[in-house]
């Protein structure tokens, strides 16, 4: 059992709040997480996902009134989103008790349709806590902990599975239900197959300018379906649109987002990539690090913080460029995959145009460093203690 970070916060917010919202994908260890929590609470567990506890709640506000002096957990929401109405009454009844915290976990696999329904009917009653896959401070760096949550990515069951080829075998599951039967529950009817395709573009040109005509045209469709379809991804958890920084600067600048598939373990079983072996040999490799590095800090941080990255039409560029408004501080991070943590001009050029507080350059090493002055070599490890504690 790996002790997830997330937990703390979610005890915290059940202190705060009548409603916690606990958002991930699917696999990602949501139930696991609630049942500890429930176990610790004396919770009602109720699974939307099975007809008898859904047939519980044909009148909500009936059958949670029996509860209300306990925490009630609501498994896959997605399944009865009629149930946010009712919701508020409950909560409102029960705030009038002076029953004001503490009153339902909901755990959703996606932010669509649980964020527009609770956005609508439970404003000022909830918090959202995002649960990630695993990350480098959940897993550490002992036993190659890090080299295999590269590889095998953090969805607990595939991280922990047996041997890689029992790991890729899970993704590749993982990825043919979330095709064949989850895609539907949450959009418009898309064809597996040419979802698939799209997702495999994107693992290959993992952390690449999206280019919707490209795309559109490899598939036959048209700019705005691959939109809409790349909206479905991100709103499923599963890719990530990192928007450009937009400084005050005369230059011209990217404006186009880089996308990524958020977890490394999806991206490499999207490209048949099974092993280290297999994945130190591959074009993607630069790109798949990247992604996996990003990633993994953004899973750590704060609410209120900023990503983006920065480059010109000249060649100025970071990876990734980090802003926090509670310190007033803009930082600059390079990823290299690499043993030596050597920067082009780009990076300097870009630094003089953002001005950032601090700069690291995360490499595949362990030593902190100076590079240069105001930049510092730094292990992803080590950056992701820093990045807990700017």
């Amino acid at each position: 059992m790996i002790e997830r970070r997330v937990k703390q916060q979610v005890s915290a917010a059940l202190g705060r709040q009548a409603a916690v919202a606990l958002i991930g994908p699917r696999q990602v260890g949501k139930t696991t997480l609630a049942y500890e929590l429930a176990e610790e609470r004396d919770a009602l567990y109720l699974d939307l996902e099975n007809s008898n506890d859904r047939d519980k709640l044909s009148e909500p506000a009936l059958f949670l009134e029996q509860y209300e002096d306990r925490l009630v957990v609501l498994d896959e929401i997605h399944r009865t989103p009629e149930i946010f109405q009712a919701l508020r009454g409950i909560i409102d009844k029960g705030r009038r008790k002076g029953k004001r915290t503490g009153r339902f976990l909901i755990l959703g696999s996606a932010s669509i349709d649980l964020l527009r329904q609770s956005g609508e009917s439970l404003a000022g009653r909830i918090e959202y806590v995002d649960l990630h896959p695993l990350d480098i401070t959940e897993v550490g760096t002992m036993d190659n902990g890090m080299n295999r949550l590269w590889i095998r990515g953090g969805f607990p069951d595939s991280y922990l599975a047996k041997s890689d080829g029992n790991s890729f075998r899970l993704r590749k599951n993982f990825i043919r239900t979330y095709l064949e039967r989850d895609v539907a529950q949450f959009g418009p009817r898309i064809p597996a197959e040419t979802l698939e395709r799209l997702w495999k573009m994107l693992s290959h040109g993992q952390g690449s300018l999206l280019n919707t005509a490209n795309l559109a045209a490899a598939l036959s469709l048209s700019a705005p379906t691959i939109t809409k379809y790349i909206d479905l991804l991100v709103d499923l958890l599963l890719v990530r649109r990192l928007r450009p920084f937009h400084a005050n600067v005369k230059k011209r600048l990217v404006k186009s987002p880089k996308v990524y598939v958020r977890d490394s373990g999806l991206v490499h079983a999207l490209l048949d990539i099974e092993d280290y072996n297999q994945l130190s040999g591959h074009p993607v490799v630069g790109a798949s690090w990247e992604g996996f590095v990003i990633e993994n800090l953004l899973s750590l941080l704060e609410y209120g913080a900023f990503a983006s990255f920065y480059r010109t039409a000249a060649g100025a560029e970071v990876d990734l460029v980090l802003e926090f408004p509670g310190i007033s501080e803009i930082w600059a991070i390079e990823v290299k995959r690499s043993l030596s943590a050597k920067l082009k001009k780009g990076f300097y050029h870009a630094c003089e145009d953002i001005q950032p507080h601090k700069c690291f350059v995360v490499y595949a090493g362990e030593d902190r460093y100076p590079v240069s002055e105001g930049v510092e070599a730094i292990g992803l490890a080590e950056m992701a203690r820093v990045l807990c504690s700017p």
